[in-house]
């Protein structure tokens, strides 16, 4: 079950934010951002909110700016959780939105972008979105995986990753406190095979990447910070 941070700071959703445009990728509602010509791509997992998330988009538009081509599916089929929705409390809501068909869409994305001549695919995924890279990872259908404040990851799924991750965990987390973080990491330890990087942001809560307050500096900051992190994650292993 969903725990009241996954709902925390609910961003106000903007179907025209960013600087790309929406476009339909493998029958999915699909917010865009860079060029096709990089054949390098970044395929952008929401959490509960979806796909018109402002900041997401905007951490969409600095992966192009990158050189990536950045895709934002609308994994949630036009249904974001609406925390304002009484009728559909998170218990009920995330009953319609499994992460497990989370990963067959997105592996029907990842083909699609093959199809248009991309040659490798990271993938990161936000919260909910973060089980459904980790089932990517686990089948090694991408070239490189980043989850941030994931929720759902369990240690099996850590143990099954197959190619290079990174983990980013807030202090602040009960869906993914720092002690199952730090088990990721010693999982990861004794896999010399795949390479990971694992950190932890002092003071940042669930969410913070993508749900952070633009008037706040501090939170702005260390949002940032991560996003630096885990575009130089994509650098490396995404080429």
């Amino acid at each position: 079950m969903s725990g009241p941070q996954c709902c925390s700071n609910p961003p106000t959703l903007n179907p025209g934010s960013g600087v790309g445009h929406v476009e339909e990728v493998a029958g999915f509602k699909t917010y865009v951002s860079g060029s096709l010509d990089s054949k390098l791509a970044v395929l952008f997992v929401s959490d509960i909110f979806g796909y018109e998330a402002p900041n997401l988009r905007k951490l969409a538009d600095k992966a192009a700016a990158a050189g990536f081509y950045a895709v934002v599916p609308d994994f949630l089929y036009g249904d974001p959780y609406a925390p304002e929705n009484s009728e559909r409390p998170i218990g009920v809501w995330i009953k319609d939105h499994g992460a497990d068909k989370g990963f067959e869409d997105a592996k029907l994305v990842i083909e699609a972008l093959k199809s248009k001549g991309v040659s490798a695919i990271g993938a990161v995924g936000f919260c909910w979105g973060a089980k459904v890279v980790a089932g990517l990872a686990k089948e090694a259908v991408i070239q490189s995986a980043v989850m941030c404040h994931p929720s759902f990851v369990t240690v099996d799924d850590i143990k099954a990753v197959k190619v290079p991750i990174a983990i980013l965990g807030a202090e602040i987390d009960q869906m993914s406190p720092p002690e199952l973080v730090k088990q990721f990491d010693e999982i990861l330890s004794a896999k010399p095979e795949v390479d990971h990087f694992v950190k932890i942001f002092p003071k940042c809560t669930h969410g913070w990447t993508v749900r952070y307050s633009a008037e706040d500096p501090t939170a702005a900051s260390c949002a940032d910070e991560a996003h630096k992190d885990l575009l130089e994650w994509f650098a490396k292993y995404v080429k």
